[in-house]
């Protein structure tokens, strides 16, 4: 087993963080957990607050935190656009100013941090896959601007504090994620689907439904986090994280439907501003760089979390 390290998780009882949060503690570090609960939730993390190892701190990462720490790994900021439009001028305040701080921290502490970016860092790409030098088509000053514009000034922090002050980096830019614990209410097509089709209701797409999409289970996401933060500190990323397996948005929701047993409909609401077209990672440095390949195939997610669902519904 490697060291025990102290690792600082902000955005840990969010749905990815609450995941990392279990594996780090199973590997056998002390694990901070810093959250306000803004998306995220307790019952997230309920299993893990009895154990010796893990510490729960309420506390916004738009303002200083001062620990002592070996690993932080950057997740907070509501990720779904329901969640994220709610306060727009907040999101971008999380991703920038949560940046600054959690930068600030690594640099007095000398620890490694991993930053959470996206792939809406691409916006609506015009290039597919889209592979990490492709410097992305995003409206600055559109409403899913606050959260594209604000993650994409994290990655420009992350590597001016790299340059600057020598801080050890890393940025994973992250594609749609889905499993267990996903937010039942934030807008995002799996959870959507999943719990329209368990409650009997209608499944709305957005446009026709021919956008692509690729999923990937959180279990290999947080697996991919993991190799990335112990990686060669040559390997600052960026990184695309995703299973690039890509599906049409009607697909996904037919495929819903027959695994859950519904009688759904589906009805068609108008494309949201800015939505992109198209969405598919190029993982050929994941691939190279840090061994890492998405294992879990669509329907063995989808199994898993259909029965999260069936749960807590």
């Amino acid at each position: 087993m490697s060291p025990r390290k102290k690792v600082l998780i902000t955005g840990g009882a969010g749905f990815v963080g609450s995941h990392l949060c279990d594996r780090l503690v199973e590997d056998g570090h002390e694990v901070l957990c810093v959250d306000n609960f803004f998306t995220g939730s307790r019952d997230n993390i309920l299993e893990l607050i009895d154990q010796p190892h893990f510490e729960l701190l309420r506390h916004d990462v738009t303002f200083p935190l001062y620990v002592e720490v070996d690993e932080i790994y950057n997740l907070a900021c509501p990720a779904s656009p329901i969640h994220y439009q709610m306060d727009p001028v907040q999101t971008t305040k999380t991703s920038v100013h949560g940046a600054i701080n959690m930068l600030g921290l690594a640099k007095r502490t000398k620890a490694k941090i991993l930053q959470a970016s996206t792939s809406e860092v691409y916006g609506d790409p015009e290039v597919h896959p889209q592979g990490e030098d492709y410097l992305g088509n995003v409206n600055t000053i559109g409403p899913r601007g606050c959260y594209d514009e604000g993650k994409r000034c994290a990655e420009t922090l992350f590597f001016d504090y790299h340059r600057q002050y020598n801080v050890k980096i890393r940025v994973a830019r992250i594609f749609n994620t889905y499993g267990p614990r996903m937010h039942p209410d934030d807008g995002r097509v799996v959870s959507n689907f999943i719990v329209q089709a368990l409650k009997g209701e209608p499944i709305t797409i957005y446009g026709d439904g021919s956008q692509t999409r690729s999923f990937c289970f959180v279990d290999d996401l947080v697996n991919g986090l993991v190799h990335l933060m112990e990686a060669d500190n040559t390997i600052t990323g960026p990184v695309n994280l995703g299973n690039p397996v890509e599906m049409t948005i009607r697909e996904l929701a037919e495929q819903v439907i027959e695994m859950t047993g519904a009688k759904s409909e589906l009805i068609e609401k108008p494309l949201p501003s800015d939505d992109p077209t198209q969405r598919c990672p190029d993982i050929n440095r994941a691939k190279t760089q840090l061994g890492w390949v998405p294992s879990v195939a669509l329907e063995d997610g989808l199994k898993r979390t259909i029965q999260y669902f069936k749960e807590t519904l």
